[in-house]
């Protein structure tokens, strides 16, 4: 029991020191969604989103991550005609302000896995000419497990076989988000698990284990350099309740929006190359993270993949200069 007590707090705090309590991500660029729920539909495309992340490759218990979401705008559907003195006006009958979204997700990271969705709601506004503001609210649940396939029980009446997170709790929480967007550049704020999500392990050591709220900013810029050729420098910063700051620091290159190469800093010492390609509605992305720290020699690094399909014609997507 010592043992297991040993190792199971080992886990725990191993998973507070490097703030992976939730997944991180490398293309977060490429779907901010899943950080922050007020990009729903933000830019009015309707889409789907398949992320699969594993983490340290060859590393036993490393952290796993899959995920598929799915976010689009009630936008513009019908005109109707009004008369006014100046003649005929076609007005929408929706403005094309409200966004949903939702996603289902795996997470495992040591003996901890998370299985669970999420759903979204988003209102966006403009709050200059070009600029507009989206706020969003998210409540998500999930099932929170020990497995205990991946622990070696010395004694077979050992009350983890029997506990409460061998069999799984199911757990609930929220989450909000602000995201501001323009035609050069975009900023959001976001916080994740605002009520604490408190699992109770049925053990005196861990009775009040709980998971930490999570908060993410990031922004990123857009400078066109040449015909069809633009420049991005951008920056994430995320942190929890008991995880000092962590920050990715990187610059994008993007060729007539369809070709997208970048390399970005983790300040937890790790270089993150990213390589992405759309046709015609179709998005392919790729992220290879590579630590310099001691944990690279038996690890084969971590690996990123990405898909999306997005919907949407030229009548009904997103213009800057077709406001709603």
């Amino acid at each position: 029991m010592k043992k297991l007590a040993l190792f199971s707090a080992l886990i725990l705090c191993t998973a507070l020191a490097s703030g992976q309590q939730l997944p991180l991500y490398s293309q977060y660029l490429y779907n901010k969604f899943l950080i922050n729920p007020a990009v729903a539909g933000s830019d009015g495309y309707s889409s789907v989103n398949l992320t699969a992340r594993e983490q340290w490759i060859g590393y036993i218990g490393a952290p796993r991550t899959f995920s598929f979401s799915g976010q689009g705008r009630f936008l513009k559907k019908k005109y109707h005609l009004r008369s006014t003195s100046r003649g005929n006006v076609y007005r929408p009958k929706t403005d094309g302000k409200v966004g949903l979204g939702g996603y289902v997700f795996s997470d495992r990271n040591g003996i901890v896995h998370r299985t669970g969705f999420q759903g979204t709601y988003s209102y966006h506004m403009w709050i200059k000419s070009n600029t507009q503001l989206s706020m969003g609210l998210a409540a998500t649940a999930y099932h929170f497990k020990i497995n205990e396939k991946e622990i070696i029980f010395e004694d077979p009446s050992d009350p983890w076989l029997n506990n409460e997170l061998r069999r799984g709790v199911f757990v609930t929480d929220a989450d909000f988000g602000i995201y501001i967007l323009n035609p050069s550049y975009n900023a959001g704020f976001s916080t994740q698990q605002i009520f604490g999500a408190a699992a109770k392990i049925g053990n005196e050591a861990y009775r009040n284990f709980s998971m930490d709220r999570h908060y993410y900013l990031f922004g990123s810029y857009f400078f066109y350099v040449a015909d069809k050729t633009e420049l991005s420098p951008s920056a994430l910063i995320m942190m929890s309740e008991q995880l000092k700051p962590l920050a990715d620091i990187g610059l994008n290159y993007i060729y007539d929006q369809r070709i997208w190469a970048g390399l970005s800093y983790r300040t937890t010492k790790a270089l993150i190359a990213n390589f992405g390609l759309s046709y015609t509605n179709i998005h392919i992305g790729y992220s290879f993270d590579f630590t310099l720290q001691e944990i690279q020699r038996i690890t084969y690094g971590t690996h990123e993949f990405t898909v999306a399909v997005k919907f949407g014609d030229s009548a009904r997507k997103y213009r800057w200069l077709d406001r709603y």
